[in-house]
């Protein structure tokens, strides 16, 4: 390709890798050519490739990896899970329309192992509502969340198609959600969440346990969500401190992807 005088060499090589990429010549995640391969290609300095890769990289067209090269994106797009978010607006920053299904809401007796996390005795009733969660229409997630009476009386179930328990308890009741405790785990999907999900038995879910504290780090709910993994990943981003001269590395960014 011959560059053309009077328009900038850069935004002449991201449009025309843009137009290669948008035309199919490179499959998501395809790894593009080299910043030195592609200066030979224009014959440019290699400034000016990094200059229009910055430019693809800032539209989430492509991603780049240090050390391998830059590759294209697959239409996932990123938001921080190191602030506290519920799924709705997860689901926004990723560019989907939420909602969710309520599957099933139950009063039962808190099985042993949810005690301790709810700081609860033995005996003490529960709400258990479980939701199959949406993203344009797609099923993204299923997940069960078990709440004392106390807080699961005051949700409205017909709501909870759109909106969210974090949302209700806070904006209709002033109990504001402070606190996420996570663990991260996968699992095989069974029959039931296959069925759920729309993914066959046996493909891997990645399976997030979350407590939610509010004021007084009082739990409020514990719940347990099934993510479809071809649906979603997670990118951890660390940022060394070298002011300080230490050599931990204090997580800056815990990245949930979704793909459209």
């Amino acid at each position: 390709m011959k560059l053309k005088e009077g328009i900038p060499r850069h935004a002449q090589i991201s449009q025309w890798l843009r137009k290669q990429i948008e035309e199919g010549d490179f499959n998501p995640d395809e790894k593009l050519p080299s910043e030195n391969e592609l200066a030979k290609k224009f014959d440019v300095s290699r400034v000016t490739i990094r200059r229009a890769l910055q430019t693809l990289e800032s539209e989430s067209m492509i991603y780049r990896c240090q050390g391998l090269g830059s590759f294209v994106s697959d239409n996932r797009t990123p938001h921080n899970l190191v602030q506290l978010t519920d799924f709705n607006e997860d689901m926004a920053k990723a560019g989907l329309k939420a909602s969710s299904k309520v599957k099933k809401i139950s009063t039962e007796d808190a099985p042993e192992w949810l005690l301790e996390f709810l700081e609860i005795e033995e005996g003490t009733k529960v709400m258990r509502i479980d939701r199959l969660r949406l993203g344009d229409g797609e099923p993204v997630a299923f997940d069960s969340t078990w709440l004392p009476i106390l807080y699961g009386q005051l949700l409205d179930e017909e709501k909870l198609q759109e909106s969210t328990i974090y949302k209700q308890l806070e904006e209709n009741y002033d109990i504001p959600i402070v606190r996420g405790s996570y663990r991260i785990t996968a699992e095989l999907a069974d029959e039931e969440l296959s069925g759920h999900l729309k993914v066959t038995e046996g493909a891997p879910l990645l399976v997030i346990d979350r407590i939610s504290f509010t004021i007084g780090n009082k739990p409020v709910y514990y719940q347990k969500r099934y993510y479809r993994s071809d649906k979603v990943l997670y990118e951890m981003t660390l940022e060394r401190d070298n002011d300080s001269g230490s050599s931990d590395m204090p997580l800056k960014e815990f990245l949930p992807i979704f793909k459209s």
